[in-house]
């Protein structure tokens, strides 16, 4: 399960949007929403692209709480 607010906290630190981020990784804003919200998985991918653009290392911490 996504930990949604460190997600957050981390595309904020970043000085980015959901929408930036979800134009970035290819994905839509919708999509990128409700995977954050946990209502959708994010896939494998998506998880590396976002912690290459976001530079996070803590990749459980914040995907797999």
């Amino acid at each position: 399960m996504t930990n949604t607010r460190l997600l957050k906290s981390y595309i904020v630190k970043n000085g980015l949007t959901q929408k930036e981020l979800a134009k970035i990784v290819g994905i839509s804003f919708a999509c990128l929403n409700a995977k954050i919200n946990n209502k959708k998985d994010f896939k494998s991918k998506e998880i590396y692209k976002i912690c290459e653009i976001l530079k996070i290392e803590d990749i459980d911490n914040v995907f797999f709480a």
